[in-house]
Formats: C-alpha cells, sequence, structure tokens
C-alpha cells in the first residue's frame, strides 16, 4: 500500500473507530439524505452503476469521491466487503478529502 493509500485507510480507521463511518448503499443513501452524511465514499473496484446511482443521490448535497482503495483492502476496517461509505463528521470528512487530494498530486 502506496504512503498516500495509508494515509487515507487510517482517516477512515479513525472515522470507523469513532462511529462516523456508514457502510452500505442504502445505509449511506439514508444518511445523505437524512443530512448526516458529510462524504461519500466509493471502493475502487465499487460498479459503475453503483458509482452512478449513488452519485444521482449525492448530487447538489454532498460530494461524491472514489477511493483507490479496494473493497478487499478495506475488509480490515469493516469486517466485510463494502462499496460505499459515508463519513458523518466534518473533521473527519476534511481528513480523508485531504487524503485523497494528497494522493492525486503523488501521482501527478
Amino acid at each position: 500500500m502506496e504512503q498516500s493509500e495509508q494515509k487515507l485507510f487510517s482517516a477512515l480507521s479513525l472515522c470507523r473507530k469513532a462511529g462516523k463511518l456508514v457502510l452500505g448503499f442504502d445505509a449511506v443513501t439514508d444518511s445523505v439524505y437524512g443530512g448526516k452524511a458529510v462524504l461519500v465514499l466509493l471502493a475502487a473496484d465499487a460498479s459503475d452503476g453503483t458509482a452512478k446511482r449513488m452519485g444521482r443521490s449525492c448530487e447538489g448535497l454532498v460530494p461524491c469521491r472514489r477511493m483507490p482503495l479496494t473493497q478487499q483492502a478495506l475488509c480490515a476496517i469493516t469486517y466485510k466487503k463494502v462499496g460505499v461509505y459515508a463519513v458523518t463528521d466534518d473533521n473527519l470528512a476534511i481528513l480523508c478529502i485531504n487524503s485523497l487530494e494528497h494522493e492525486k498530486e503523488e501521482n501527478a
């Protein structure tokens, strides 16, 4: 795992430990419409159909970003394969976004 991926993994782990990570398409959709989600994240290997549906659900409400981490890699945090995540804390969402931005800069 690259350093930038490790930072994002650590940020997501922190979200999970703080109880601020929502898992699964339906639960994430509910948190988006309920105004609780601050950021929606998709695993690298989430299907295109899932990405499109979640993108439509988030449109105009919260940012929806794809991560470089796969569902398998995220199993260490979630204990099950999940492709859709929501962060429900502002500061933790910023930490995740900064990790994603850092990853883009390294690959540029």
